[in-house]
């Protein structure tokens, strides 16, 4: 079954901004086919990853615009959260391929054990944030997360995000996140970092 895009300018903005990161890296190449197919299957990645975050999370896109999107998770326990991993694997194995979808699980369970213990429970998940190159050092980053940030600190919940590139640490830590951990992925074979937000009271970004 040929998936349909739905947020395609989006999809390739987030595509783009994030093709030098060593987790999507990892994905893509990983995916069978020319460089077009493996490029196209990537943007039903990150499409799939959008609508899941406007149903089960947070999405976040600018009015009108196409520049880029964050994507948040909340914490969901029980059959919904058994379901919603289910259709996410399938989804890989479809549109991905099955040694996408093994790289995926591993990488993804190293990564949540790596966390476990250092996440207060209950946090949301930064899981995307991008920007398509030529909109990039215009502060538009900032402008993607601070509603949801806004909004977590009214609830009073903390969020973290992680990240295989170092200069987006500096990014992070403007928002208020700090590092609290580091880790080597061994599917990836490289480090990355664990940021964590505590929820800001009355405080304007």
């Amino acid at each position: 079954m040929t998936y349909q895009i739905t947020y395609r300018n989006i999809s390739q903005a987030l595509y783009l901004s994030l093709r030098q990161d060593p987790f999507y890296i990892e994905l893509e190449n990983s995916i069978a086919g020319e460089p077009d197919a493996r490029r196209e299957a990537m943007l039903t990645y990150f499409d799939y990853s959008m609508t899941e975050g406007q149903k089960y999370g947070e999405l976040y896109l600018p009015d009108g615009e196409s520049f880029g999107a964050s994507i948040w998770s909340k914490p969901i326990n029980g059959l919904l959260a058994k379901q919603i991993l289910r259709e996410k694997k399938a989804f890989i194995r479809q549109h991905l391929g099955e040694p996408t979808l093994k790289k995926y699980s591993d990488i993804i369970e190293f990564m949540s054990q790596s966390a476990k213990d250092i996440v207060p429970t209950g946090s949301w998940y930064l899981s995307i944030v991008g920007i398509a190159p030529q909109f990039q050092g215009q502060g538009l980053g900032r402008a993607l997360v601070k509603p949801i940030l806004d909004k977590a600190d009214k609830m009073r919940i903390p969020s973290y995000a992680e990240t295989f590139t170092p200069r987006n640490r500096n990014f992070y830590n403007r928002l208020g996140y700090q590092e609290v951990g580091s880790f080597i992925e061994p599917v990836i074979g490289a480090e990355y970092w664990i940021m964590l937000r505590e929820p800001l009271a009355g405080a304007a970004l």
